[in-house]
């Protein structure tokens, strides 16, 4: 860690410690976890959190011999602050340096945000700045658009709305439903997640004018059309 609490470059047998926030099943934590089970992986997964005690998640974590926490959000009511804090307590004391949200269903309070600013990501399943919010998939069929996705991106007061980090983008099919698509989707998800969190934990990425610049990045190279004949 970095004198500024950001992540730099480190030996891989001195491991950025992070944490997972998940509220469901935890499909990408998932992802993570694999990633991060190879000894080469610049993260290790040293805490997965739920606001919710029947996370399914949490049972797929503790499986995989990872420490788990629940801060449920009920007893704190409309006080979204001090359940921020709560959950930033927990976090401190189990070391974690970087962030990554994974289906955690709490809009974050900026006090929480600021306190993690740099080192907290989300995936969203559309390809920001088009369709924030929920039912990507839906809205991207009903718009007609050609190419869908999932996009990476740091976390900021303003929901889907941080510097981008990575984006993987599918063809829309004229037979497409919103489950053949968001299938399609959650595996692009699957590839990119590690993919930021790799970067991140490397110390690779910087923010210059809200745009992430990823250093050792190949520049893109080639065309992608959809419909294709």
């Amino acid at each position: 860690m970095t004198s500024d609490g950001t992540p730099g470059e480190r030996a891989r047998e001195d491991r950025v410690r992070v944490a997972i926030l998940i509220s469901g099943r935890g499909s990408n934590m998932a992802a993570l976890i694999e990633a991060a089970a190879d000894p080469a992986f610049p993260a290790e997964i040293a805490l997965v959190v739920s606001n919710r005690p029947d996370a399914a998640g949490l049972l797929r974590a503790a499986q995989a011999g990872i420490p788990t926490a629940v801060v449920d959000h009920k007893p704190f009511g409309k006080d979204r602050e001090a359940f921020d804090r709560t959950m930033d307590t927990v976090l401190r004391a189990h070391g974690i340096e970087i962030v990554c949200l994974a289906g955690f269903m709490r809009l974050l309070t900026p006090w929480f945000v600021g306190r993690w600013e740099g080192r907290m990501i989300n995936v969203h399943p559309a390809l920001l700045p088009s369709f924030k919010g929920l039912d990507t998939h839906a809205r991207a069929l009903a718009a007609g658009v050609r190419l869908h996705g999932a996009t990476v991106h740091l976390v900021v007061p303003e929901m889907d709305s941080g510097p981008i980090i990575v984006q993987g983008a599918v063809p829309v099919g004229d037979d497409d439903t919103e489950a053949s698509l968001a299938a399609r989707v959650l595996a692009v998800e699957h590839r990119i997640y590690p993919l930021a969190l790799r970067w991140l934990a490397e110390g690779r990425i910087t923010v210059d004018a809200g745009r992430c610049r990823i250093a050792g990045a190949a520049a893109p190279d080639g065309v992608t059309i959809a419909p294709s004949m």
